[in-house]
């Protein structure tokens, strides 16, 4: 089999040099050797990165408390989607059902949950570990691009648009890759109009010597995420950064690619098998929603919100199932992992947006809650 590094080369002699995004593209979800693509472990400690679903069962439990208390804001129907977008080897909706069906009976009764995977390698991994509940009906495989959903529905996604390909703009143009003796090289085109809108609505210009990176895919996926959802919320929990931060000077040139738990800033290292990735932009992202009729919640960061939900309880989702106190010691170091600022806490956000749904019961909802306390003490 032609290796990705050969079969972009050869694009890019048919095509001449090619956007940044398309390499990326090429790199990550090529259907045969792209990273995503690859049958191999990456994620978790044999992988390349964590995901908060590899820390502990307790993230999916704590969202599933959240899910729920979305669906009485909903008024408790009788049927409800929860829709993942990239959900990985499916761990965090096996969490989710899980514990819904121990915990939240009415709820998981009315639960259809959708998983939206590009992934064939990954898609074959999520229905071994979930193959009871496809073969029940409780779970199916969706595009993400349905007609408008008539029942309310949840959409979720958790590190999706960090992964989605980008440009790359610097003062000298547009970022392509080129090749030269073997190797891949850098050139620059001039700026498209649509990059150049979105440096002028949503980001800041490049200084000499600086590169930032434009998501004009995540504003397509957002786009249709919020056209599709009729009446319920979208989820993003991501580490990211808004307009003013990169005003501030914060969040420019965020690119890194991840392999085997080492960062480095050169993506054409190894083509297909490094993990390409860049902060996301979520004044775009609610921009779009606003655009499309959702009302965008304050950006609260992963530990705002996670310790909103666990506060009710005392974290009893976390601790349920521990006999012993070193069991009791193992999760507590997990759950610290997820909400402090040395691990995912403060680097992580989530963006909530609603749609059709009284923006006074949104609020009380438990995880923007304590943000809320937060900003007012």
């Amino acid at each position: 089999m032609k290796e990705l590094r050969q079969k972009i080369e050869d694009e890019i002699r048919e095509r001449g040099p090619i956007p940044f995004s398309r390499y990326m593209e090429l790199c990550l979800y090529d259907p045969e050797l792209g990273y995503y693509s690859r049958n191999a472990a990456q994620f978790g400690k044999a992988g390349d990165f964590y995901t908060s679903s590899d820390v502990h069962a307790v993230f999916g439990r704590l969202l599933a408390r959240q899910f729920e208390e979305m669906w009485r804001v909903l008024g408790s129907p009788d049927r409800m989607t929860l829709k993942e977008l990239g959900p990985g080897r499916g761990l965090f909706a096996q969490d989710v059902l899980d514990w819904s069906e121990k915990k939240f009976p009415d709820f998981f009764r009315a639960l259809h949950y959708v998983l939206v995977e590009r992934s064939s390698a990954l898609r074959e991994r999520i229905e071994q570990v979930l193959s009871a509940r496809f073969e029940s009906g409780k779970v199916a495989f969706g595009r993400g691009d349905e007609t408008p959903e008539h029942n309310p529905v949840i959409v979720f996604a958790n590190e999706f648009f960090d992964a989605l390909p980008f440009e790359i703009l610097s003062s000298e143009g547009s970022l392509r890759v080129d090749t030269r003796e073997g190797h891949f090289v850098e050139t620059w085109a001039p700026p498209s109009p649509q990059e150049m809108e979105f440096l002028d609505r949503y980001s800041v210009h490049p200084e000499p010597g600086e590169r930032l990176e434009v998501s004009l895919l995540a504003q397509e996926e957002m786009q249709v995420i919020a056209s599709t959802v009729h009446r319920g919320f979208f989820v993003a929990i991501d580490y990211g950064f808004t307009r003013e931060e990169q005003l501030a000077g914060r969040h420019r040139g965020t690119m890194k690619s991840i392999r085997q738990h080492s960062v480095s800033a050169n993506p054409y290292e190894a083509p297909g098998e490094q993990d390409i990735t860049a902060d996301v932009n979520f004044t775009a992202l609610a921009a779009i929603a606003d655009r499309h009729g959702m009302y965008n919640h304050k950006l609260q960061t992963q530990s705002q919100f996670l310790l909103g939900i666990g506060e009710v309880n005392q974290f009893a989702d976390a601790f349920e199932e521990c006999r012993l106190p070193q069991e009791h010691a193992k999760v507590a170091l997990q759950l610290k992992h997820l909400v402090t600022p040395a691990g995912m806490g403060e680097s992580f956000h989530v963006l909530v947006a609603s749609k059709g749904v009284e923006k006074d019961k949104v609020a009380t909802l438990a995880g923007l809650e304590f943000g809320a306390k937060a900003r007012v003490t």
